[in-house]
């Protein structure tokens, strides 16, 4: 993996927080990485499946 560094509102690293209090997540850097792969998912890649 690659490191990647971003700047986030302090709102969004507190719902991240929330999250990982939660279980939801194991960690902020779990959450992010699940974020992203959705993204993906739902902007890129289902465009190829059209």
């Amino acid at each position: 993996m690659k490191l990647v560094t971003v700047l986030l509102p302090e709102a969004y690293l507190e719902g991240l927080d929330e999250l990982v209090r939660a279980a939801m997540y194991p960690s902020r850097r779990a959450a992010i990485r699940a974020a992203v792969r959705d993204m993906l998912k739902k902007e890129l890649w289902g465009r190829r499946e059209e």
